[in-house]
């Protein structure tokens, strides 16, 4: 069962602006970043914007929203 977490007003405030950008609420836009944060801890030499390619990348697939790659 999910808990509530107390966070600063900084990061709440920063989250939200966030969230309301990215069209995400603000439980998710914090949650994202902590999924970020983690990848980045486990994998020092990837940039975050590669990492969030990955993410992107494996959310089009699991939505079906690939085309194959042929080599000819």
């Amino acid at each position: 069962m999910a808990q509530a977490i107390k966070v600063s007003e900084d990061l709440y405030t920063i989250a939200k602006t966030r969230a309301k950008a990215e069209h995400r609420s603000i439980p998710a836009q914090i949650e994202y970043w902590a999924k970020i944060g983690r990848i980045a801890h486990d994998n020092p030499d990837l940039p975050v914007s590669f990492i969030e390619g990955i993410l992107i990348s494996n959310a089009e697939y699991e939505a079906g929203q690939y085309t194959e790659f042929k080599l000819d």
